[in-house]
């Protein structure tokens, strides 16, 4: 499965930890939307707008997926959207929290 991440997964450490093992990160911009906080937390997710957001996609397995879904929690769900790849478009999968805010995530 090819996953866009665009926040906290981004970090090295915290992929790993959940992946299993640390997948390579190709860069990635998603057209279309803005990185904003998900409303009363610190965490980002994705809204629509005349924006792009930078992040990566990674290929993952089926254990890492689950891992990784039960990392993202209950609030996330996963959509399937098109990233602009290195070369190309992609199609991927990222999750998004429908709970957002105009507040652009640091």
């Amino acid at each position: 499965m090819r996953l866009f991440l665009y926040g906290t997964l981004l970090r090295p450490e915290l992929l790993a930890r959940f992946a299993g093992r640390l997948p390579r990160l190709t860069p990635a911009d998603l057209p279309g939307w803005r990185r904003v906080c998900l409303r009363g937390t610190r965490y980002p997710t994705l809204r629509r707008a005349r924006a792009s957001v930078r992040g990566a996609t990674v290929d993952v397995g089926a254990t890492a997926l689950r891992r990784l879904d039960a990392y993202e929690g209950v609030r996330y769900r996963r959509v399937r959207l098109t990233v602009r790849g290195p070369r190309r478009p992609l199609p991927a999968q990222a999750w998004i929290a429908q709970a957002t805010t105009p507040r652009p995530w640091p």
